[in-house]
């Protein structure tokens, strides 16, 4: 029987400036994945920070791609063209859901999110998983791209390791159990 990989990518922007930004949540929820498999992030040549191991006995593949969001499609791209995965699933930071709100959904739009667009562009299709972290709309008329780059705030902050916690099972359910159940979990 083949072994088929799941890759799951996190967005966010590389480097310590970045680290606890609304823009980072999909970085922070392989965090977790990776603390449950017992791996460590390592430089792979398709241009991401990568572990391989097994969630709920299925092979997977995190990955965070290095450099910008805006940039992400290249090293996803260039990591699924090494994997050659059987699916792949991108956790990503979403404005239209109030904070911590997980959805999961197979394609769509990017809905302005240029991470996604990159990606998109780059695979040459949509017809990939997506797991949605709410991070909320910006307050009053501060612009979008100031507010995802900012870091949560101190009473995010207090649930936040919960919550990040929640969408990696969330995620986790999605390769064990695919997406109609883990929506019937988790929507």
């Amino acid at each position: 029987m083949v072994d088929d990989v799941t890759l799951v990518v996190g967005l966010g922007n590389s480097g310590p400036k970045y680290e606890g930004n609304r823009h980072n949540a999909g970085f922070l929820v392989l965090d977790v994945l990776a603390d449950r498999i017992g791996g460590r992030f390592k430089a792979h040549k398709g241009g991401a920070e990568v572990v391989e191991g097994r969630l709920s006995g299925h092979r997977v593949v995190l990955a965070k791609p290095r450099g910008y969001m805006n940039n992400s499609g290249g090293p996803v791209a260039g990591t699924v063209n090494f994997f050659k995965p059987a699916s792949v699933i991108v956790v990503h930071d979403e404005l239209d859901l109030p904070f911590a709100v997980v959805r999961l959904k197979l394609g769509g739009g990017d809905n302005g999110h240029n991470g996604l667009r990159s990606i998109t562009k780059s695979l040459g299709g949509k017809d990939y998983h997506r797991v949605r972290f709410g991070v909320d709309r910006p307050p009053g008329r501060m612009d979008p791209a100031d507010y995802v780059l900012r870091d949560f705030s101190p009473a995010e902050r207090k649930e936040l390791a919960f919550e990040l916690d929640r969408a990696a099972d969330a995620v986790e359910a999605l390769v064990a159990e695919g997406l109609e159940a883990a929506q019937n979990r988790f929507h």
